[in-house]
């Protein structure tokens, strides 16, 4: 894919989410491609490497949250892997402040030579456990968590709602059919300070790429015992 096909496609693809890109951000996002593939070859960032499918699967499906984004000064990304949704969120929002979290040393090396690369500024890229991390400041430091593909929401909540402020909200990025999690994590939205604030259905434009987005509001203060140590909210979920 020549980089011109590639803008031009970029550009049509996420007016979908009333996104106008500037031709610096077209140029942040094929350089941050250029450099996802190129490191994929020497680390396993992503099973995706034809540049049509990174634009779809892992640009657009990112950008596709924008929406829900508003009076999002401060953002966690949790989990973040290679910077998804991170990275392409921060290109878009470049005034909003971002933290990319990873539990791979590795992935944190990649992510801070994209930022120096791309030259984004308010953004950190932090090695470490959202178990452990959690703690001072980034405790109810935040006014979104985001997240895609993490864990199943029980879980994915313990790690993202201790780091909300009350009135903000977490962002899961689940797939299509999420009714039996929705209803084992019922019980963890509560004891963690939630409630569900709505679930939509977001369909690729031109795919047939469909997900569910669910957003949590924090209407609470969550209980200081969670996030529990590390390993145990996925050994021992709250159900």
């Amino acid at each position: 894919m020549e980089e011109k096909e590639f803008k031009e496609e970029l550009a049509k693809r996420v007016v979908q989410f009333n996104v106008n890109l500037s031709e610096e951000q077209q140029n942040q996002l094929y350089q941050y491609m250029k450099l996802l593939l190129e490191w994929n070859e020497k680390m396993n960032l992503t099973a995706i490497t034809e540049p049509e499918e990174v634009l779809t699967k892992h640009f657009i499906d990112s950008i596709s949250i924008t929406p829900y984004m508003k009076n999002a000064e401060k953002v966690l990304d949790v989990g973040t892997g290679a910077g998804f949704p991170g990275i392409p969120l921060k290109i878009i929002l470049p005034n909003n402040s971002f933290t990319l979290l990873d539990s791979l040393n590795k992935r944190i090396h990649f992510l801070e030579e994209v930022i120096k690369q791309l030259k984004l500024e308010k953004i950190e890229a932090i090695h470490g456990r959202a178990e452990e991390f959690c703690k001072g400041d980034a405790r109810e430091g935040y006014d979104i968590a985001v997240s895609r593909a993490v864990a199943k929401l029980n879980v994915l909540l313990e790690y993202m709602l201790p780091f909300v402020k009350i009135g903000g909200s977490c962002i899961c990025m689940k797939s299509l059919d999420i009714e039996e999690e929705l209803e084992e994590a019922r019980k963890a939205i509560e004891v963690l300070g939630g409630t569900i604030e709505k679930i939509e259905e977001i369909t690729l434009e031109n795919t047939d790429i469909t997900r569910k987005i669910v957003i949590i509001k924090k209407i609470k203060e969550t209980p200081k015992k969670y996030p529990r140590k590390a390993g145990t909210p996925s050994k021992e979920p709250i159900i």
